[in-house]
C-alpha cells in the first residue's frame, strides 16, 4: 500500500528567522502527499529523523501534520508547510507517516531523505 503514496518534499533556509552567531539554522519544508492508491487512506501519525552536520540525531514523533490527520482521496494530494530549526547550516531530513487504509490496516510511507542547507555556502 505504502507505494501508492507519493510523497515530494521542497526546502528553503529561512535567513529572516536564523541566527548564525547563536548557531541557529531556520528551514521551510513544504510536503506534498500524494494518493495514487484506488482507496482513502488517513494520516495517522509522523516520524522525523533529523540529523545535523555535527552528526546530531533528532527524532520527532507525534500525531498527524500540522495538528491535522488528513484523509487523502483516490487520485488526491494533501500538502502542508512546516519546519525545523538546526544547529548547523547544513543537514538532512527523513521519515515516515503512519497512514490507515480504509480497511482499517495501517502502514507506513516513506519520506525520502531531503537536505536543509544554507545556500551558497560553498563557493
Amino acid at each position: 500500500m505504502s507505494e501508492a503514496i507519493r510523497i515530494r518534499v521542497t526546502s528553503q533556509h529561512l535567513a529572516e528567522s536564523s541566527n548564525p552567531a547563536q548557531q541557529k539554522y531556520a528551514f521551510a519544508y513544504h510536503i506534498s502527499i500524494e494518493n495514487c492508491g484506488r482507496e482513502a487512506v488517513q494520516l495517522l501519525n509522523r516520524y522525523w529523523l533529523i540529523t545535523d552536520a555535527d552528526g546530531k540525531k533528532t527524532e520527532v514523533r507525534g500525531a498527524g501534520v500540522v495538528g491535522k490527520q488528513p484523509v487523502i482521496a483516490p487520485d488526491e494530494c494533501y500538502e502542508y508547510s512546516s519546519g525545523a530549526i538546526l544547529d548547523t547550516p547544513v543537514g538532512t531530513m527523513q521519515g515516515y507517516y503512519e497512514m490507515q487504509s480504509a480497511d482499517g490496516n495501517t502502514f507506513q510511507a516513506p519520506i525520502p531523505v531531503f537536505s536543509l542547507v544554507v545556500p551558497n555556502l560553498i563557493n
